[in-house]
């Protein structure tokens, strides 16, 4: 295990994730769901994705707890490589239901803190700048807000995850002048990734994607639909970009399809002349035709391009909120 980071739980053994872990990891995500009901499905697939990252440690960064074969909690520190304004860990972690309100919570954030200010601290570059870690969860989770108020969490930033009908849809906006909206194509795939880096600089929590984050994150998932992607190019220059996901976990769920928008950037120098109208309008289309019912996307409240008036303009509505929560390291 890993030494000094290791939790002791009576009755429980502690070990990092592995990826023989994840059928037992996704049950305890099914009974999170179960009991929580915040909307949220993954699937095996994704999970083993997350495993998969080459710049993950999981020995020394993830952890479970098991009770016999049942995982019954989790935590893993995502750290922010390419991070500009600030070094935000990220903090993914569970309960299940059968096992809260016996501090296992408390004690899974405080390793998480623990750790990150260890990788914090050893990492010139991210100690050169400020240093957070990161808790979100739904908005109105009582047992969230107060376990963050208890290990010195703050409120940061809400978000809204928003959804449209696919129905009433505008017309089909025109191409910026000098463009064309082209299908995603693994030819441009470098160029969308600049493009990607270059957009959202100026947004919080930006880090920069290299190669390896970009295949690992984006373009190489499995929820990653490149025949609904939209491109818009001028000359060889991807100048905005649209990339469709699908939550496969989710369909099963609910048994319907949601084409979700899971990036969706212009280029600085190319803002404010229809580029994100345009590739929107001929996804939701693209979407609708391909049967599906309903496109979603997720939307910082306090986004500084105006996106979330844009989206509801577009015809999104608010499906359901969550906040993101802070504390120094």
């Amino acid at each position: 295990m890993q030494g000094q980071h290791a939790i002791t739980v009576e009755g429980l053994e502690t070990r990092p994730l592995t990826e023989d872990a994840v059928p037992a990891w996704l049950e305890l995500h099914k009974a999170v769901e179960r009991t929580d009901r915040t909307g949220e499905h993954v699937g095996a697939a994704e999970l083993a994705e997350a495993l998969d990252d080459p710049k993950l440690d999981l020995r020394q960064d993830s952890l479970a707890l098991w009770e016999g074969p049942r995982m019954v909690a989790y935590a893993l520190l995502h750290t922010p490589h390419g991070a500009v304004d600030a070094a935000r860990f990220g903090a993914d972690a569970a309960v299940h239901p059968d096992w809260r309100r016996r501090s296992i919570g408390t004690r899974l954030v405080t390793w998480l803190h623990d750790r990150a200010r260890e990788r914090y601290a050893a990492d010139a570059e991210l100690s050169a700048l400020n240093g957070e870690l990161l808790l979100g969860g739904t908005a109105g989770d009582e047992g969230l807000r107060k376990l963050a108020a208890a290990c010195g969490f703050t409120p940061v930033r809400w978000w809204f995850f928003m959804k449209h009908p696919l129905q009433d849809l505008q017309e089909p906006r025109p191409a910026p002048e000098g463009t064309r909206i082209v299908p995603y194509d693994t030819a441009y795939d470098e160029g969308t990734r600049l493009a990607h880096n270059d957009a959202f600089r100026d947004h919080w929590d930006f880090a920069r994607l290299d190669a390896a984050d970009w295949k690992t994150w984006v373009t190489g998932v499995s929820a990653f639909r490149p025949a609904l992607s939209r491109l818009l190019v001028a000359g060889d220059e991807v100048v905005a970009y649209l990339l469709a996901e699908e939550n496969e976990a989710d369909t099963r769920a609910t048994g319907s399809r949601d084409c979700h928008v899971g990036y969706l950037g212009t280029r600085r120098a190319w803002r404010g002349r229809g580029a994100a109208p345009a590739l929107l309008a001929d996804l939701l289309r693209a979407a609708a035709d391909a049967g599906y019912d309903t496109a979603s996307l997720t939307v910082d409240t306090a986004n500084p391009s105006g996106a979330l008036g844009f989206y509801e303009q577009t015809g999104f509505v608010a499906d359901r909120e969550s906040v993101t929560y802070a504390r120094p390291l």
